[in-house]
């Protein structure tokens, strides 16, 4: 039986090279990507959707793609939360509702494009931090690389071009964000928000894509 993971695929440069290497290593793809409109714009899905059509041509692995409305999440989040918090709580509902669709879909692991230090939520403590809202193992094939690398990478396999069309940035994106946040007063936040109903409509409401 073949092994499946969950590929976190964005518009960007990094995770869809994190899915290309978690394929070729053998498990087969199910793409989430997190709609996080009105916070950002209809390019990124539709980059998102070319990106993991490229991995699957270079490949040759079929998976299926859901795409997973978030834009709820980031609105009670900006609402309700510090801002200098907002990146670190919408990546761990983002981990909860990758954890619940690789549960759903038999997958062993959530594999992501995530890089230490290259965003505020890339810390090393805090993608620890994040990572302890789920139980499935998170597999980063990236963490250790630098953005040079990663980008030989993606013009081999053929997604360089398509992740450095222009779109927009996230709106949402966290002000003076805490590179070393504690535990508590994250929780803290995160009691301002209805996790489990999130998580639930989320993968409710989550439609898929046909790849070819």
């Amino acid at each position: 039986m073949t092994e499946k993971a969950v590929y976190l695929i964005s518009g960007g440069m990094d995770s869809p090279v994190a899915a290309y290497l978690g394929v070729m290593r053998g498990w087969a793809p199910v793409y989430v990507y997190f709609d996080n409109r009105p916070f950002s714009g209809e390019r990124e899905l539709e980059k998102a959707t070319a990106l993991a059509r490229r991995i699957t041509e270079a490949t040759g692995v079929r998976g299926e793609m859901l795409v997973v409305p978030h834009g709820k999440d980031l609105d009670l989040i900006v609402d309700r939360c510090r801002r200098n918090l907002s990146c670190l709580l919408c990546k761990r509902m983002m981990y909860r509702k990758a954890e619940a669709v690789a549960r759903a879909h038999g997958c062993s692991a959530i594999v992501t494009g995530e890089i230490v230090g290259e965003q505020a939520s890339q810390t090393l403590h805090n993608l620890i931090l994040n990572t302890s809202v789920v139980t499935i193992p998170m597999v980063r094939p990236l963490l250790g690389l630098n953005k040079t690398e990663v980008e030989a990478i993606a013009k081999r396999i053929g997604s360089y071009d398509i992740s450095a069309m222009r779109s927009e940035g996230c709106a949402a994106a966290a002000v003076k964000a805490r590179t070393l946040a504690k535990k508590a007063e994250i929780e803290g936040e995160e009691g301002a928000l209805p996790i489990v109903e999130l998580v639930e409509s989320g993968i409710r409401e989550a439609r898929s894509i046909r790849l070819p």
